[in-house]
């Protein structure tokens, strides 16, 4: 196989791990990337299927990709849409040439294939990967979910938990080190019961450990909030990268119990709380879910009060998806579409004013940044891609660790100036951890 590549990656970090994983694949079968998906002799599209927007944003990808393609040229679909409902797909998309759940190498192979690979993709996290084009990279260091939330169909077609062996993970973190990498980002479908499949108990706190002894900043993304045990709380909270990104989805208990979670808002209010007191610069982030059936008028007021009380730095608002085959698709008491919508639409207004409160409050305070490209770079309270920036100036090299002072905010985004060294210079620091 020889020629030019695309992926276009849809949905979350995780998926974003599985194109690299697709790129390097194709790299080694002697294919280049192309610069754009015209001039791509094979066009991938890794397709997000978790609820039904991003179903359609994925078809819609997939026709708009099938129309720039040029004359001749491979369309591929895989991710979750294709591991969900491959043969469904094939059928109403003739267009498409190969769909191949997580098995894209395999099945390019094969032309007309349609080509699940095995649930969950496991050996897809073992194949090598380019090199890194930014100062950050995510590891996915587990595949699949062993939780039944009532909302989501994630175990339907990651399957359950699998965690990668803790060698391999080092493994691929040692190598973009040597790569240049300053941040590893560590993602899963249920990060902190990493190692526990494996019959060893929960290995995060250990695995965190060793990866901050590769690289200076270590970042975990999807915490499930009752997993977030003393040990694993200080240790972030300890950490060059104290944020916190705990998955949530509402407060109010008796709504949590009918989406098969446990807590509620006063015993995520005092782990709120318990956070600031050990890093009172920790950066928290959470997600919601309105109009799950059965939410009242009173859960909604609960939500709208922790948000209040609890002072998030970022929180995304969603709005309940049907999906077939989970706990909630049976469920009475469905929330009206446009109910929801007004109940998501006041939680956004509340928290983007909480955001930019707290963004400004930062103004005349210094912090240690990581420059991720000319004129952009994140402190440890802005994770890649999903949070705010800090503005910086475009001479800064990327890769550079420089302490600023933040001299402005500009809705979710701040300016950051360089402090002046010792000796009148402004010396960008590689090695130095944020």
């Amino acid at each position: 196989m020889a020629g030019r590549y695309w992926i276009e990656t849809l949905g979350c970090p995780k998926n974003q791990v599985d194109s690299d994983k697709i790129a390097g694949s194709l790299a080694g079968d002697g294919l280049e990337a192309a610069g754009s998906a015209d001039e791509a002799d094979v066009v991938v599209v890794n397709t997000c299927g978790f609820i039904e927007a991003a179903r359609a944003e994925s078809i819609e990808t997939i026709l708009e990709l099938d129309e720039r393609r040029a004359p001749g040229a491979r369309l591929v679909v895989t991710g979750c849409l294709a591991a969900r409902s491959p043969e469904e797909l094939k059928a109403a998309l003739p267009e498409v040439e190969v769909v191949a759940g997580y098995g894209v190498p395999v099945a390019l192979r094969r032309r007309g294939a349609v080509a699940a690979a095995p649930v969950g993709g496991m050996d897809l996290l073992e194949l090598a990967r380019p090199a890194p084009g930014a100062p950050w990279a995510y590891v996915k260091v587990a595949e699949g979910c062993d939780r039944r939330c009532g909302f989501c169909a994630i175990p339907s077609f990651r399957g359950r938990q699998r965690s990668r062996p803790m060698a391999a993970v080092l493994g691929e973190v040692a190598s973009l080190a040597g790569a240049g990498v300053i941040e590893v980002v560590l993602v899963a479908q249920d990060l902190a019961s990493y190692g526990r499949d494996l019959g060893e108990g929960r290995k995060l706190v250990e695995l965190f450990g060793r990866v901050a002894g590769l690289v200076p900043r270590v970042r975990l993304l999807y915490l499930y909030p009752s997993s977030l045990d003393d040990r694993l709380l200080e240790t972030i909270a300890g950490s060059a990268v104290p944020y916190f990104d705990l998955s949530l989805q509402h407060v109010a208990p008796a709504l949590l119990k009918r989406m098969r979670r446990p807590g509620g808002a006063g015993r995520f209010l005092e782990r709120v709380e318990r956070i600031r007191q050990l890093a009172p610069e920790a950066a928290l982030r959470s997600s919601f879910i309105l109009g799950y059936p059965g939410e009242t008028e009173e859960d909604h007021d609960a939500l709208l009060a922790f948000l209040a009380a609890a002072e998030l730095d970022w929180a995304g608002f969603f709005t309940f998806s049907r999906e077939e085959g989970t706990h909630a698709a049976a469920l009475g008491d469905q929330v009206a579409p446009g109910l929801a919508a007004e109940r998501m639409a006041e939680c956004a207004a509340l928290q983007d004013a909480i955001t930019a409160r707290r963004r400004a409050g930062l103004v005349g305070t210094r912090c240690r940044v990581l420059v991720d490209a000319p004129g952009r770079a994140r402190s440890h309270r802005e994770a890649p891609e999903i949070d705010g920036l800090v503005r910086v100036p475009s001479r800064l090299p990327a890769g550079s660790v420089v302490e600023v002072e933040l001299v402005a905010s500009e809705g979710v985004d701040l300016v950051g100036e360089p402090v002046e060294q010792a000796g009148g210079g402004r010396s960008p620091d590689r090695a130095a951890v944020a």
